[in-house]
């Protein structure tokens, strides 16, 4: 009888896919998970024993322990050449069509996404590496199968990143003695096995975004991670290099020590803006006195978002770090000029408030958006800002305030539809998806989610005398999602966003039991 092999991935379908599913990147993968996964699952854990304590009451504070780390006087290492100006930064999804258009956009950098921009099907997955390793390989280019038009990449294209998914999402498609690996070491380990060698020719390098971190605990196994990789690929400690996005609460709290973690390979952090409000939310909306407003009144220049954001600042430039800015969600409005001359107004005075405060870069969610981005941050003097500090370091108080402002009916009903809609199209295998004129992806979902639980759970306030009671909660469902009947995948879709809206418990992430009923 055949011994069963250590690891097993399931065949693909996608052209090329033998290519990427290999038998020394899976290999690799299989290390990875033997020596690292069960201190990632530990690390879960970890999250979930801090959120009973904030649930008794404890609120997110700077770390005695690691005071020395925060007081003393260090810095990262080095930062490559193409990563010196990073003044805006395109992200999307890593299909061919969307690659090359972000890669030809004009932006300085593109982040492929594994993460909040992709649905995790395992052929879209293992489309995005085959995709990726063809960029490297000089071969990536798209016919459009309606049009006939060709898509290939220009001659100063987009320096490359990629984000993987993060600690917490399981990539059931791929086992190691029977264990599912997680997502983050397959997107992780098949991108570097591939493409190190590869990029490192063509005087770039292995790049990568990290989402999701929530302590510099999680930032110590990601650099463990990589002296590992790093040494097993034959490259120089420090070949590797990442930003970290700072988009969850606690983790805004060790920011410095996050830093410090991954001083070997860390080149920045960046404002994690959406995913931010949404761990707000999530760790301490358990608490009536935490009860936030409209989604769209929670904005960059006020209370804990503007706060952090200076915090970010300071701590990377006094470290020699990048301190990139957050998305702008707006997307271009067809078929009406003075919406369209808005959206983009709003996206000009976004940018300006970032490149005043001091941030090295931005990110937009549209290629039409990047000249826009561009022209705001001609005001940075030279490819970035290290050397500018902002006049003063929020601290723990101004990073907890919440935003002021009203909860409405309308805001209620946005949350309604923005949230089953998105979760339907990403049921159906997309993971950015353009809804009433803004780019929303997994992370505006969770907003639109958790405020919504958050909201029926201490019955809120609205701003016309009513409460947001169970009966009118299920009013307001049911009428909107009569608007939505033609939407492919919309029962489902609300099916389980209601059952997680309504539940006792609030839900960790959307994509968990959303995973589940993938194909």
């Amino acid at each position: 009888m055949l011994d069963r092999p250590r690891i097993i991935a399931e065949p693909s379908t996608v052209r090329g896919a033998d290519g990427v599913l290999t038998e020394g990147a899976l290999e690799f993968l299989a290390e990875l998970h033997e020596r690292f996964d069960s201190r990632r699952r530990g690390l879960l854990d970890r999250r979930l024993e801090r959120q009973r304590r904030f649930d008794a009451g404890e609120l997110p504070d700077f770390r005695d322990d690691t005071r020395d780390i925060r007081e003393g006087e260090w810095t990262v290492r080095s930062i490559p050449r193409d990563l010196l100006d990073r003044r805006v930064e395109i992200t999307g999804p890593t299909n061919a069509k969307m690659l090359i258009n972000a890669l030809n956009s004009g932006a300085k950098v593109f982040m492929a996404d594994f993460e909040d921009a992709t649905s995790p099907t395992w052929e879209e997955l293992v489309q995005g590496q085959v995709n990726l390793r063809n960029y490297w390989a000089g071969r990536l280019h798209y016919t459009d199968p309606d049009s006939g038009k060709h898509y290939a990449v220009g001659d100063d294209p987009a320096v490359l990143m990629v984000r993987p998914r993060g600690w917490h999402l399981p990539e059931d498609h791929v086992t190691v003695s029977g264990e599912v690996v997680a997502g983050a070491f397959f997107d992780f380990a098949l991108y570097l096995w591939h493409n190190a060698r590869p990029a490192l020719t063509r005087g770039s390098g292995p790049y990568f975004y990290l989402p999701k971190l929530e302590s510099s605990d999680e930032a110590a196994l990601w650099s463990d991670v990589f002296a590992f990789a790093e040494a097993k690929l034959r490259l120089e400690r420090g070949t590797i290099k990442v930003t970290v996005l700072i988009e969850t609460l606690p983790a805004a709290f060790e920011m410095d020590e996050i830093l410090y973690a991954l001083r070997e390979n860390i080149v920045g952090l960046n404002c994690g803006r959406w995913d931010y409000i949404f761990s707000y939310i999530k760790r301490l909306g358990r608490s009536a006195d935490r009860i936030t407003p409209d989604r769209a009144l929670m904005t960059m220049d006020k209370a804990f978002l503007a706060a952090y954001s200076l915090r970010l600042i300071a701590t990377c430039h006094r470290r020699g770090a990048f301190a990139m800015g957050g998305m702008s969600a707006f997307i271009p409005v067809k078929g009406d000029e003075a919406a369209n001359a808005g959206a983009l107004e709003k996206v000009r005075a976004d940018k300006l408030r970032e490149v005043g405060n001091g941030h090295d870069g931005t990110w937009v969610a549209h290629p039409a958006l990047v000249p826009v981005a561009m022209q705001a941050f001609e005001a940075m003097h030279g490819p970035n800002q290290l050397s500018k500090m902002p006049d003063h370091t929020p601290g723990r108080d101004a990073m907890l305030k919440l935003h002021e402002g009203a909860r409405t009916e309308a805001g209620a009903r946005e949350n309604i539809r923005v949230g089953v809609q998105y979760l339907a199209a990403w049921l159906g295998g997309k993971g950015a998806v353009p809804l009433y004129n803004l780019m929303e992806d997994a992370a505006t979902a969770e907003i639109c989610r958790t405020q919504l639980w958050q909201w029926l759970k201490f019955e809120a306030p609205l701003d016309d005398g009513r409460s947001l009671t169970p009966d009118l909660f299920e009013t307001w469902f049911d009428e909107e999602l009569a608007l939505l009947a033609e939407v492919p995948n919309i029962a489902e879709a609300a099916r389980l966003m209601h059952n997680m809206i309504v539940a006792d418990d609030l839900v960790e992430f959307l994509t968990l039991p959303a995973y589940e009923l993938l194909d």
